[in-house]
């Protein structure tokens, strides 16, 4: 018998040593920083209409995949949000130096929803018990963190009508007007408890619900937020609501556009020509924090970037001018991932941009490779 129990013993630690063996390389697989992959997946996904990328380099295409499909943006969309604070910066409408209460930013935080970026961002203010930032701060912590909390904050600040005044000004085509999306979060709430139903009762309400009702709710919910804040309870609740199928109603409804239009704005940012020095005295600050490294200041002129992602989506718009004067814009919208996509297109994106920016062999044989599908 005891010679049974060793067999069965042994037998248990190699099973676990083999699930652990598996675990590890799955763990190291999903987290490998691979261009290629980013590469593949734009190959395997070309008649995907959820995957859109542009890419442009010295004003030409270099890749063009269904460049006209409007996808949800995420925190992309921050870029608009930062153009609208420097143009009023520049007109003297807002004074970047003006002190902000951290309270009124908590008004539009929700925890547990912006993956710890607002947090972050706080964490490395080193405030030492100081309760006030610059609106500057601010609008840099949008970009540089992706905090909805100060989005919607200078969302607030800034007027939502002079928001998407910009983009009439960028002359873009496809790209759905801006409603603050951390209200929109507090919509199944709003609606499960005006109709008294169930959850699964509220999902379905929701899922019906047109865009036009969707955008009202969200603006009347942080119109309501100024005047009277969420308690903390209340946020819990909002918060325990938004499970998988709630936060792909939210994900689905965020503001779409085209990698079109993107790449028509940032080449815009990276020429400085469209908008004023003055503009681009407050913008690049915010836009091109990529450039207080020391190691981009080498070689790059000036670079900016802003991304996003949900469960489901994930985004980039990319600029950049290298020393030479080569000048690159990138374009990239997923939706509708799987967890696992999600993961490694995170976790290769920064180093197929470096490649592309970096590397000729790399760019021309994509550029060889893409004009062949």
């Amino acid at each position: 018998m005891k010679k049974l129990y060793w067999m069965m013993g042994g037998i248990l630690i190699c099973a676990g040593l083999v699930i652990g063996i598996v675990f590890w390389k799955f763990q190291k697989e999903i987290k490998k920083d691979d261009p290629e992959y980013i590469v593949q997946f734009i190959k395997e996904h070309r008649a995907d209409k959820n995957v859109s990328v542009a890419i442009q380099r010295n004003q030409q295409y270099w890749v063009e995949l269904n460049t006209k499909e409007q996808l949800p943006l995420a925190s992309t969309v921050k870029i608009i949000v930062a153009i609208a604070y420097a143009q009023q910066a520049a007109e003297g409408r807002i004074n970047p130096q003006q002190q902000v209460d951290l309270k009124e930013l908590e008004v539009f935080y929700i925890p547990k929803t912006d993956g710890g970026a607002h947090e972050a961002w706080l964490a490395q203010l080193n405030l030492q018990g100081v309760d006030h930032v610059p609106l500057s701060e601010v609008a840099s912590g949008m970009i540089a963190y992706s905090s909805n909390a100060n989005t919607e904050y200078l969302m607030h600040v800034l007027g939502f009508q002079a928001i998407n005044d910009v983009l009439t000004q960028l002359h873009v085509e496809d790209h759905e007007p801006l409603y603050p999306i951390v209200s929109a979060l507090h919509i199944p709430v709003q609606v499960l408890k005006e109709k008294n139903l169930t959850k699964k009762e509220t999902l379905a309400a929701l899922q019906e619900m047109d865009m036009a009702e969707y955008r009202e709710r969200a603006s009347s919910i942080h119109a309501s937020w100024i005047e009277q804040p969420l308690t903390y309870e209340e946020k819990a609740e909002a918060q325990k609501l938004l499970n998988m199928d709630f936060q792909k109603i939210w994900s689905d409804r965020l503001i779409r556009a085209t990698t079109n239009d993107y790449i028509s704005i940032l080449e815009k940012l990276n020429n400085k020509n469209f908008f004023s020095a003055e503009v681009h005295k407050y913008l690049d600050p915010v836009m091109e924090q990529l450039m207080q490294n020391p190691k981009n200041q080498e070689w790059l002129t000036h670079a900016g970037q802003k991304g996003g992602s949900t469960a489901f989506v994930l985004t980039l718009a990319a600029y950049a001018e290298d020393k030479e004067g080569n000048q690159t814009e990138i374009a990239f919208f997923a939706n509708n991932l799987n967890t696992l996509e999600q993961i490694k297109l995170s976790n290769s994106m920064n180093s197929f941009q470096l490649r592309f920016l970096t590397d000729d062999k790399f760019r021309k044989r994509l550029k060889k490779e893409f004009s062949e599908l």
